[in-house]
C-alpha cells in the first residue's frame, strides 16, 4: 500500500497540527498522499473531494472520531479500500487508534503487521407511489425518527414480507453489529460483537412497553411503512444524511453489497475497548 489519503474531521486543527509531523514522515518512506480538499487549503496544499479519494488510494487515515470515519465509509462504498481511524474525537468505537500511538501504529502495517476486519453496511431504498425514489447505505444504522414536535409515528413493520408490527413510538432504528454501541445502545438495544453478521431493531421510546429490540439475520430483508400523518418524520443515515418521508413510503432495508474493510493492528482488545469507552466496573 503505497498511495495514502487523509481525510480529517472538519474545522479543528488537531488534525491539522498532526499533519505536519505525519506527512513528512510518510513522505520521507515513499508514500505518496492525497489529503481532502478542506484540510489540503489549511495546509495551502493541492487537495481532492473526499469521495475521489478511495479512487486514487490503497488505503485511508481517517483523523478524526466516529462520525468522520461514518462519512468515508460512505464515500467508498464498494470500492474496497481499507480505513486505518485515529480518534482525535470523543467515545471512538471505530476509530480505536489514539493519537500517542498513530505511528507505531503506522510502523506495524507497512512492516504488514495487521488484519481488515470487515463489517457489514445497510442499504436503504425508498419506495414512493410503488417507484424507487432514494437510495442510501450506512455503516452504523438507519433510523426513521420524528422531529421535536411531532406526533408519535406509527411505523409498519415486515420481515421477508412477514408482518411482524406496527410500532407506535418516537421511532425505529435499523443499527448494523457496528452502531449496536451507538444510537441503537442509548435506546436499550444489545451490544452485539461488531464482525457479526446480524440487523437489529431497536424502537424509540415505544409506546407498548413490550415492543423490545430484534436481532435479526443478516439476509433477511426489513420493510418499514410510515403510515403517521404527520410530515415531520425523517429518514437518517449514520445521523448524517437526513431525507424527509411521506405517508405510505417503504423504506427497504438489506444488507449492503458492500463492506467496510478497517484495519486492526495487532492485540487490539474489543471487551477492553468496552470496559473502558462504557466504565464497566467502575463505581
Amino acid at each position: 500500500m503505497k498511495k495514502i489519503g487523509i481525510i480529517c474531521k472538519l474545522g479543528r486543527m488537531e488534525p491539522v497540527d498532526l499533519l505536519r509531523v505525519l506527512l513528512p514522515w510518510l513522505r520521507e518512506r515513499g508514500y505518496e498522499v492525497s489529503l481532502d480538499q478542506e484540510t489540503a487549503e489549511t495546509l495551502n496544499m493541492e487537495g481532492f473531494a473526499r469521495f475521489q479519494i478511495p479512487l486514487l488510494t490503497d488505503m485511508i487515515i481517517v483523523l478524526g472520531g466516529d462520525g468522520t470515519l461514518l462519512s468515508v465509509a460512505r464515500h467508498i462504498g464498494d470500492r474496497n479500500v481499507p480505513i486505518l481511524g485515529i480518534n482525535l474525537g470523543g467515545l471512538g468505537f471505530i476509530t480505536e487508534i489514539s493519537r500517542d500511538g498513530i505511528f507505531t501504529a503506522l510502523e506495524k502495517v507497512m512492516a504488514g503487521d495487521y488484519e481488515i476486519e470487515e463489517r457489514m453496511m445497510l442499504s436503504a431504498l425508498v419506495i414512493r407511489h410503488g417507484e424507487r425514489f432514494a437510495h442510501f447505505i450506512a455503516l452504523n444504522d438507519i433510523v426513521i425518527n420524528k422531529g421535536a414536535l411531532a406526533r408519535i409515528t406509527e411505523i409498519e413493520v415486515y420481515v421477508n414480507k412477514s408482518y411482524i408490527t406496527t410500532y407506535k413510538a418516537d421511532g425505529l432504528i435499523i443499527s448494523t453489529p457496528t452502531g449496536s454501541t451507538a444510537y441503537s445502545l442509548a435506546a436499550g438495544g444489545p451490544i452485539l460483537y461488531p464482525s457479526l453478521n446480524s440487523i437489529i431493531l431497536t424502537p424509540i421510546c415505544p409506546h407498548t412497553l413490550t415492543n423490545r429490540p430484534l436481532v435479526l439475520p443478516d439476509d433477511m430483508v426489513v420493510e418499514t411503512i410510515l403510515k403517521s400523518e404527520s410530515e415531520d418524520v425523517f429518514l437518517t443515515l449514520d445521523g448524517q444524511v437526513g431525507f424527509a418521508l411521506n405517508k405510505n413510503d417503504m423504506v427497504e432495508i438489506r444488507k449492503a453489497e458492500c463492506r467496510t474493510r478497517l484495519i486492526i493492528p495487532p492485540g487490539r482488545d474489543y471487551f477492553k475497548i468496552l470496559r473502558t469507552k462504557l466504565k464497566w466496573g467502575e463505581r
